[in-house]
């Protein structure tokens, strides 16, 4: 029997990618991404739209590309699969909700919008200045092509496998 656990989505980010290190030294970044569908009522006429937003985990080096390089509104390409998280709150109610483990991580939008075109990072001073990537960088925009060619489209970004659960603690889990 075939089995198949395999999500593709497009969509805006929510906010910032959120960055941090698992003990082991593996880097994780939370991602929140809003998917929109809009369809036609076919007893109003009437055009509807909904929003599913949805729990990312990217791991690894991709992990680290996402939190220097994207920003909230941006529109990303993640493929993955998707994961169903349990657990009890402090008061002994149980939750549960689906994320994803995203697999692959791409550039959606062909450039940032103006307010993205840098995005600080840092303290109150400013910090860093993060925008595009540069040239030759993974994800980077491809380089321009001469006028009237088609550009090709940037190569996607494989992440790594997720550290084995072994290695998780509790300062680890998401909840």
């Amino acid at each position: 029997m075939l089995e198949m656990n395999k999500v593709m989505l497009i969509g805006n980010l929510t906010r910032d990618p959120e960055l941090t290190y698992t003990s082991s030294g593996t880097a994780l970044a939370k991602v929140g991404l809003a998917v929109n569908r809009s369809w036609k009522d076919r007893t109003s006429g009437e055009r509807k739209e909904d929003t599913a937003f949805v729990d990312i985990d990217v791991w690894g080096q991709t992990a680290e590309f996402c939190s220097k390089y994207l920003a909230k509104g941006r529109r990303v390409y993640v493929e993955g699969r998707l994961r169903f998280d349990q657990w009890e709150t402090s008061d002994g109610q149980k939750r549960s909700k689906l994320a994803v483990t995203a697999e692959r991580v791409q550039f959606a939008d062909s450039r940032p919008t103006e307010g993205q075109q840098s995005v600080a990072r840092g303290g109150s001073d400013g910090g860093e200045q993060a925008s595009s990537p540069p040239a030759g960088v993974a994800g980077a925009p491809p380089p321009q092509a001469a006028p009237g060619t088609p550009p090709a489209s940037p190569e996607p970004f494989p992440c790594p496998e997720e550290p084995v659960q072994d290695e998780a603690t509790a300062d680890d889990l998401p909840f």
